[in-house]
């Protein structure tokens, strides 16, 4: 099974937006000697607690740092952008690092809508012609448009011989079905939704069109937090419940510490809060954390694991990876 990385760039309390994203691009050289498959980056806009903007940029630097595992976007999120110009980002990302690129793309805002307008220029952006948009990125990097599509004689640079692995991101049936008819990858993000997935997840496969990919490839994309024990996992739990309760009271707030996050009291009704976002969380020790990501690729009929781990220090988040990779290794 493989294993993989999603990296939201979290800012911790206490720490800059800087030393975030120095904090991702040791993170990913140490994953990457750890033997982890993917390192991915998600574009978040406006939030406190999130570094990164603008993943395709920071792709470029965490190229130059590593040399073997693949690098990419969890996702871009189309809707904001010309299809053309992601697609030619990503050819010069592949002219970079060619065979090391994968291109994750996704259709929610990644901000309030506030944020989303200022980022469409104006505008919120329409997913209702994200399906198009996806076919014709797809379409201008592998250079099959149709002879009367109005870009079709529109030069894509920089050329080359390869091209990034397209993977539609979701969690919901929308982007498994269109993935399916498009013919592409398909990640599921179990961390945002916990109920239904693996229905998803198989109706993919079932309604899989030849397209792009010869033959469906899904990944699933689990919260984790590992630790030497279980009690141990379950202090730096605290960590995702108090930034879960912020979020759910739209509080613009960085990733809390462990200390803070101890310190906190909830009501009753956060406490049951708290309880139902449970689901959406992987913890607990080494062989622990094993047997329930096993467990939830078989029930998701996942091809590949990619793990999302935000604790309250940059030590621990870099700890919980290294025990993980440990445990999948024996």
């Amino acid at each position: 099974m493989k294993l993989s990385v999603l990296d939201q760039s979290p800012i911790i309390a206490g720490h800059s937006a800087a030393s975030a994203i120095a904090e991702t691009i040791a993170l990913a050289k140490r994953v990457e000697a750890l033997g982890y498959a993917r390192y991915w980056l998600a574009e978040h806009h406006a939030i406190a607690a999130l570094a990164d903007p603008c993943p395709e940029i920071l792709l470029a630097r965490l190229g130059a740092e590593t040399k073997t595992i693949r690098i990419g976007t969890g996702g871009v999120l189309l809707p904001y952008y010309s299809a053309f110009k992601v697609a030619e980002v990503f050819r010069m990302l592949e002219a970079l690092y060619p065979g090391r690129i994968d291109l994750g793309i996704g259709r929610a805002p990644g901000g309030d809508a506030r944020t989303a307008r200022a980022v469409g220029g104006g505008r919120f952006p329409d997913a209702e012609n994200f399906p198009q948009q996806v076919w014709e990125l797809a379409s201008h990097l592998d250079r099959t448009l149709p002879d009367d599509h109005p870009e079709r004689a529109v030069r894509l640079q920089p050329e080359g011989s390869t091209a990034p692995e397209i993977w539609l991101l979701g969690s919901s049936d929308y982007s498994g079905l269109l993935a399916a008819q498009l013919g592409v990858r398909f990640a599921f993000a179990h961390f945002i939704n916990a109920q239904g997935g693996d229905v998803v997840m198989r109706a993919y496969r079932e309604r899989f069109q030849r397209g792009r990919d010869a033959a469906p490839h899904t990944l699933l994309c689990c919260f984790v937090v590992c630790a030497p024990t279980d009690d141990e996992a379950e202090r730096r739990a605290k960590v995702v419940d108090y930034r879960r309760v912020e979020m759910a009271y739209n509080h613009d707030t960085p990733v809390p510490t462990l200390e803070q996050a101890l310190a906190r009291t909830y009501s009753e009704r956060e406490l049951e809060y708290i309880a139902t976002q449970r689901a959406r969380l992987v913890h607990g020790s080494p062989q622990r954390c094993k047997a329930q990501l096993l467990a939830l690729a078989d029930q998701y009929a996942a091809d590949e694991l990619m793990i999302i781990t935000i604790t309250g220090s940059y030590e621990t988040r870099a700890e919980s990876y290294e025990l993980l990779a440990e445990a999948f290794a024996q």
